[in-house]
């Protein structure tokens, strides 16, 4: 049996551990559960808006948008490609919660639209699995490309920042940082209209054309 004198630092590190993981449950029930992150708050949208809604494997608002703009004609896409993201998360859930079958395969590299066909572009909590830079800058601008001139992009994340270190660690490192998110913008000519918080755990970048 170990004395208890040499269990100290187990001890004190089971306790750090175990204070990490309650804190991150907390924080993620605070942002989930209980903050206006799902009433749509941020979006301005007109009647008869085109609005396109594309997600990464897994949608998790689209109900949202049909109760909150009833008169806007909704686009619903997936860029998700298991080749090029290869989170499990995704996995998971896609196969716990299908997609739409109106939903819409796509590439990042070239989305199968017209130019400026869409008034509002939303990417809720989707385009961090975007990993690889250049990819990522190019379906942004595939982004601008389909925005109409007055249009706007609502991008919503979590950002690698000290707040999400405090909720999850090392699991930061899954998103961007906001000068990376900033770097994209400007190679995409978006520009930010506004920045939003939903906690401060979550950010909403909207964008406009240049």
């Amino acid at each position: 049996m170990i004395p208890f004198g040499d269990q100290k630092p187990l001890i004190y590190f089971a306790i750090i551990v175990v204070g990490f993981f309650s804190l991150s449950l907390a924080i993620s029930f605070h942002i989930y559960d209980l903050s206006d992150l799902y009433e749509l708050r941020w979006l301005k949208a007109s009647k008869h808006d085109k609005i396109l809604n594309i997600n990464a494997g897994f949608d998790e608002i689209l109900p949202l948008l049909e109760l909150k703009v009833k008169d806007s004609n909704i686009t619903s896409c997936d860029f998700y490609n298991e080749e090029r993201h290869n989170e499990i998360s995704i996995k998971r859930a896609r196969k716990a919660f299908p997609l739409s079958e109106n939903s819409i395969q796509v590439n990042t590299d070239q989305l199968p639209f017209p130019k400026t066909e869409f008034d509002v572009i939303i990417l809720f909590l989707s385009a961090h699995e975007i990993r690889n830079e250049s990819e990522r800058i190019n379906f942004f601008i595939e982004l601008s490309r389909v925005l109409k001139p007055d249009g706007k992009v609502y991008v919503t994340e979590h950002l690698r920042d000290g707040y999400n270190f405090l909720a999850y660690n090392i699991g930061f490192f899954h998103f961007h940082s906001r000068a990376t998110w900033l770097n994209c913008f400007k190679h995409a000519d978006l520009q930010i209209l506004d920045e939003l918080k939903s906690t401060p755990f979550v950010t909403k970048f909207i964008l406009s054309k240049v």
